[in-house]
């Protein structure tokens, strides 16, 4: 095949593609199920209760927070665990060594920072 075959084999088929695409939305638009109004749509479904309230109830960033916090200490605690085993096979290894004491040090510090910032603290 030479290079302007190839071009048009592959404008041909992208044509095809998106003519498939504009029939399959066009069917869908024509043939959907449009017996919901829009109010219905928008409001929240309690059972068949009218809402009490919004539901968009803000929460307070301190769960947030409180979450970041879980999920990193938890990350880093997922790397602490293999590394003890790692490093009882290879202790003749010294930059292993010092990379993991790094990498502790650098925990324990995370968790001062947090402590003398107020993060853990939990204020109204």
């Amino acid at each position: 095949m030479k290079g302007g075959s190839v071009l048009i084999l592959i404008s041909m088929v992208c044509c095809v593609v998106l003519m498939m695409g504009l029939m399959v939305s066009g069917i869908g638009l024509v043939l959907g199920f449009r017996s919901m109004s829009k109010k219905e749509l928008s409001s929240p479904f309690e059972c068949g209760f009218d809402p009490v309230g919004s539901s968009r109830i803000g929460f307070s960033i301190r769960f947030f927070l409180i979450l970041v916090l879980f999920v990193i200490f938890d990350f880093e605690t997922v790397l602490v665990i293999p590394s003890v085993m790692w490093l009882t096979e290879g202790m003749e290894d010294n930059w292993s060594l010092f990379c993991f004491f790094g990498f502790l040090i650098m925990l324990f510090l995370s968790i001062l920072f947090e402590m003398k910032e107020g993060v853990l603290q939990w204020k109204d």
